[in-house]
């Protein structure tokens, strides 16, 4: 009954302080759910997107920040039709509006003006007609814009020369007409980012406008002592001589034009290449893989080859040319200007973590627009998966290969700490991230990756990266990492893998038990149920003692001061044999004095209960 009353007074309080987020959101909600009413959807993409839910944070390809408020909408290669709705000018926050690769028709509305925040806008390959909204001149954000391969027709708004931000442009495959402005950000760009427009004109594209001077070549060099010479035929030596300078100059004119465009053109363009052809890049055996490579391996990104999604963004399957299989993650952030360098030198440091039971990275992507990361497949999937995803007829992880999984992945994070220079923090150590190989080796993925993202966006360095349950208390409350987080969250991914449940799980609400595993696993070994914790899947085919050996592990790996917690390369020792029973007997000594200390009776005895309970309640809600 206190925890329906606690739970009903938190809900107060958050309605209470915090109405302009609820009405946030129901603007927000609103607004998306009026998009998905004018699409259609014969893949169900859409499914998720409740209208009686207040809140669209919870909906699949709507990403959220900390202020529950609409950041992303990732719809692309989604096999959507339909028309937009002026209401998606009301997602003040929106960043990133991704439509490609769908058959989205009609007028592209021009309330897309009021999305002051947004800092990309990808609606190419679509069925769009009618004009580029003028109003898009507004977007003072915006760094990538593109609209290439639709219908859309009309000229050019000079509004769009105003978004100095603008680093990507692709106009390319429409119907456009008139003149290409030349000014402002439309100086960067080169004729790639209009092409296939043929009533557009002016010097980018090298066809004049009407009304306007012809295009001509510089008149042609005539040495003085030519036309001075005397002679009886120095003057048709003169004139042959203009006539074939004349000749070579009207051949030469277009080499000359375009090398007089490119010297004035700032040389902050960037390509993507193939790695055999980037002079820039020498990563060892890391391969630099061309973009188009990855689109022909993955079929353009295909919803149907996504293997996953994650904080960082989307695993997609792939096959290369070869025939091996890959695994390609499509990172969620945008290249930040100067930030190239910086990406290839984190890659490189992850592409030197080789341990056996690290996740090698084979190779890499880099374009204007792109970040992707290409791994081996792992036919085996993710122990979460494996846990609490497989098919019906599909055997569940034994005994013995839970055991072999736990020592594989703590050998991996030991490696990361402790043979990498400089270390390599994961925080964010979850059964979902411990992959497995053909023979179900334990393989630890999306390491390093947590630093990769946080260079290119400044408002994310402090932020804590993680999942709810697996975070360490430290981390969610001061932001800053170490070695010890990875080892809180390995102890958790530990009861993961003894009771086959999830970390944070409300479900377990039905039952009066608690959300966190962690909690919900104290509470049972309380009451000495030990039978009760372990997944029923393993139909008791298990050994009690090992069971208990691997929950002393992962209560020595989740205690609340960093401080207390063993290191990686400890933890392994324990799981080989080595020093845990010493270590959980001193453990016990150590939780023995404190109770006795929580439990100790107050001068004032008219509120021993309250305390105690009091106490007790933020001693099990710690890591929440």
């Amino acid at each position: 009954m206190e925890r329906e009353i606690a739970v009903s007074a938190l809900l107060w309080l958050v309605l209470a302080f915090h109405p302009l987020k609820m009405i946030s959101a129901n603007t927000e909600g609103d607004a998306l759910h009026s998009l998905r009413t004018n699409l259609e959807d014969p893949n169900n993409v859409l499914q998720s997107w409740d209208p009686t839910l207040v809140n669209p944070c919870t909906w699949f390809h709507v990403t959220c920040n900390n202020e529950n408020s609409v950041i992303r909408v990732d719809l692309g290669n989604a096999a959507l039709s339909g028309q937009l709705v002026p209401q998606l000018g009301q997602l003040k926050n929106l960043q990133y509006l991704e439509l490609y690769s769908n058959n989205i028709s009609r007028t592209i509305p021009s309330d897309l003006g009021n999305l002051t925040n947004l800092v990309s806008l990808d609606l190419y390959l679509n069925s769009f007609t009618g004009p580029i909204p003028d109003t898009l001149g507004k977007l003072t954000k915006l760094r990538f814009l593109r609209l290439n391969n639709n219908s859309l027709s009309g000229s050019i708004p000079l509004s769009l020369t105003n978004i100095t931000a603008l680093q990507v442009l692709d106009l390319s495959n429409n119907r456009l007409s008139g003149p290409v402005p030349d000014n402002g950000s439309f100086s960067l760009f080169t004729p790639i980012s209009f092409a296939n427009n043929v009533d557009l004109c002016g010097p980018v594209t090298g066809k004049p406008c009407p009304g306007s001077p012809p295009f001509s070549p510089p008149p042609p060099f005539v040495p003085p002592s030519t036309i001075s010479s005397p002679g009886g035929n120095t003057g048709t030596g003169a004139i042959a001589g203009g006539v074939a300078a004349g000749a070579a100059l009207l051949f030469a004119a277009p080499a000359i034009g375009f090398a007089w465009w490119r010297r004035r053109k700032p040389r902050e363009l960037f390509f993507d290449v193939p790695a055999e052809e980037d002079p820039e890049v020498h990563l060892g055996q890391l391969k630099k893989f061309s973009l188009r490579e990855l689109q022909v391996a993955t079929d353009s990104f295909s919803n149907k080859n996504i293997l996953g999604r994650g904080g960082f963004g989307k695993v997609y399957k792939g096959r290369l040319v070869d025939g091996s299989l890959v695994a390609v993650k499509r990172l969620k952030e945008e290249r930040t200007p100067g930030g190239e360098l910086q990406f290839q030198t984190e890659v490189e440091m992850i592409s030197m973590a080789v341990h056996r039971n690290l996740l090698r990275l084979r190779g890499f992507c880099m374009t204007p627009t792109e970040r992707l990361l290409v791994y081996p497949y792992m036919a085996n999937g993710s122990v979460a998966a494996c846990l609490r995803e497989r098919p019906p007829l599909e055997p569940p992880l034994d005994w013995p290969t839970r055991k072999r999984i736990a020592l594989g992945s703590a050998r991996g994070l030991s490696y990361l700490h402790d043979h990498c220079d400089p270390k390599i923090i994961h925080r964010d150590v979850k059964a979902a991230n411990i992959l497995l190989d053909e023979e179900f080796e334990a393989v630890v993925g999306d390491f390093g990756l947590a630093k990769l993202m946080d260079y290119k966006d400044t408002h994310v360095t402090t932020a804590v990266r993680g999942t709810i349950g697996h975070i360490a208390p430290e981390y969610l409350s001061t932001g800053k990492s170490s070695e010890k987080t990875d080892v809180f969250g390995y102890g958790i991914m530990l009861l993961e893998l003894i009771t086959g449940q999830r970390a944070f799980d409300l479900a377990r609400l039905a039952n009066d038990d608690d959300v966190m595993l962690l909690d919900w696993v104290k509470g049972l070994l309380k009451e000495k149920k030990l039978e009760m914790l372990v997944d029923p899947d393993l139909q008791n085919k298990y050994v009690e003692s090992e069971v208990e050996q691997l929950i002393q592990v992962a209560l020595l790996c989740t205690q609340g001061s960093p401080m207390d917690r063993p290191k990686m390369s400890e933890v392994v020792r324990m799981l080989e044999g080595d020093g845990l029973a010493e270590r959980w007997e001193e453990w016990q000594k150590v939780e023995v004095d404190r109770e006795e200390l929580e439990l100790a009776p107050p001068r004032n005895s008219e509120w021993i209960v309250d305390s105690t309970y009091n106490l007790h309640a933020v001693e099990l809600s710690g890591p929440r």
